[in-house]
C-alpha cells in the first residue's frame, strides 16, 4: 500500500455533523493540514481532497473510486458495518476503527438504562413534567426494584461488554456472558457459547447487547430469542438496532412478554416519529448517543494520531486495524 506523504504535505478531512474533531486535532501540534465537513453533500464535494478522512456516518463506499489520494480511513466508531473492507483492500487504503474509545461511555451508559429502567428514572420524570406527585404503590410488582441477586446476560463480552460486567458486579448482579471461547473471565460468573443463547436468555433479569453487527449477530435477538426470556426480563441494547428483529421486540413489549428495554440504537437513524418505541412507557429511546461523552474527541484523536505515527514508520500493524 502506498505510504502516507510527510506531515506537512498530509491533509485531513474530519467529517461529522456534530464532533469538533479539528479543534481537538489542532490541539495537538501535529503538522499536518486540516478541513471539517458537516454534511454528506459536503463531505462528497470535498472528500478528494484528502490523504485521511476521519469518518463514520457519513462514510460512503463509492468514495474510495472518487478519492485517489485516499491512504487512509480512521472510523470515529467502534463499529465498521458501514465499510466494505474488501474494497478497502483492492484500493490500497488502510481502515482503522475508534475501539476502545468509548468503552467507558457506552459501559456506562448501558448501567445507566439498567438502573433507569429498574428505579424507573424515566417514569418519575414524566411525572414531573406533569407536575404529578405519585402516590405509593401497592401491588408491588408495579414498584421500583433492586438490581442484587439478579442475572445480567452480557451478549458480546468485548472492552465495552467487559467493563459493563465490572460495574454490574458493583451493584451484585450475577453476570453471564455470550462469547464463542470458553474459559474464565475476571468479573463474569460464567461464559456461555452463542449455540446455548436462549438457555441463556430464560435465567437472565436483564440482558444486554453490547456485540458488534456481523452476519452472525444481525437478527440475533428475534422471536424466538424474546419468547426464551422472562416476562419480568429487560433488553438493553447498545449494540446496533439491526442486532435486535424491531417488530418482534414491539410485540413483545406490546403483549407484555418481557417487562421492558433499553433501547440507544435502531435499525432507522434518526428513529422514525412512527416507531412504536416513542410511546411505549416501559422503553427508554436515547439518541444513538452512548458513546457520547465530552472526552470522546480527544479519545478518537488519540487513536488518530497513534495511528498517522505508525504509517509514517510505515508499520504493518495499525491500532485496532481492520484493513
Amino acid at each position: 500500500m502506498p505510504a502516507l506523504p510527510p506531515d506537512a504535505d498530509l491533509t485531513i478531512c474530519f467529517a461529522h455533523a456534530a464532533y469538533q474533531l479539528q479543534d481537538e486535532f489542532k490541539t495537538r501540534g501535529h503538522a499536518a493540514k486540516s478541513f471539517e465537513v458537516r454534511s454528506l453533500d459536503e463531505f462528497k464535494a470535498r472528500a478528494a481532497e484528502a490523504d485521511v478522512v476521519v469518518v463514520s456516518g457519513l462514510w460512503r463506499n463509492e468514495l474510495l473510486s472518487t478519492c485517489p489520494k485516499l491512504r487512509f480511513v480512521q472510523s470515529i466508531s467502534a463499529g465498521t458495518d458501514q465499510y466494505d473492507k474488501s474494497a478497502f483492500a483492492a484500493a490500497g487504503v488502510r481502515l482503522a476503527s475508534a475501539q476502545g474509545a468509548n468503552e467507558r461511555a457506552v459501559s456506562e451508559h448501558a448501567m445507566a438504562l439498567i438502573l433507569g429502567l429498574t428505579r424507573q428514572i424515566h417514569l418519575a420524570r414524566d411525572n414531573q413534567t406533569a407536575k404529578s406527585w405519585r402516590p405509593m404503590i401497592g401491588d408491588r410488582a408495579r414498584r421500583e426494584d433492586e438490581l442484587d441477586g439478579k442475572t445480567l446476560v452480557i451478549v458480546g463480552l468485548g472492552r465495552i461488554g467487559l467493563r459493563l460486567a465490572n460495574l454490574a458486579k458493583a451493584f451484585g448482579l450475577r453476570v453471564v456472558g455470550i462469547r464463542r471461547s470458553p474459559g474464565p473471565q475476571a468479573g463474569v460468573d460464567a461464559i456461555v457459547h452463542p449455540d446455548k443463547l436462549h438457555d441463556a436468555l430464560a435465567g437472565a433479569d436483564i440482558v444486554a447487547l453490547t456485540c458488534p453487527l456481523t452476519p452472525e449477530t444481525e437478527g440475533l435477538i428475534e422471536a424466538r430469542a424474546l419468547a426464551a426470556m422472562k416476562p419480568t426480563a429487560l433488553l438493553i441494547n447498545v449494540a446496533r438496532g439491526k442486532v435486535v428483529d424491531e417488530q418482534a421486540l414491539a410485540a413483545a413489549l406490546k403483549e407484555g412478554r418481557i417487562a421492558g428495554a433499553g433501547l440507544d440504537t435502531f435499525h432507522e437513524e434518526p428513529l422514525p416519529a412512527s416507531s412504536p418505541f416513542w410511546a411505549m412507557p416501559q422503553v427508554i429511546v436515547t439518541p444513538h448517543s452512548a458513546g457520547e461523552t465530552r472526552a470522546y474527541e480527544g479519545n478518537v484523536v488519540d487513536v488518530l494520531i497513534e495511528n498517522l505515527e505508525r504509517l509514517a514508520r510505515d508499520e504493518a500493524a495499525l491500532r485496532n486495524q481492520i484493513v
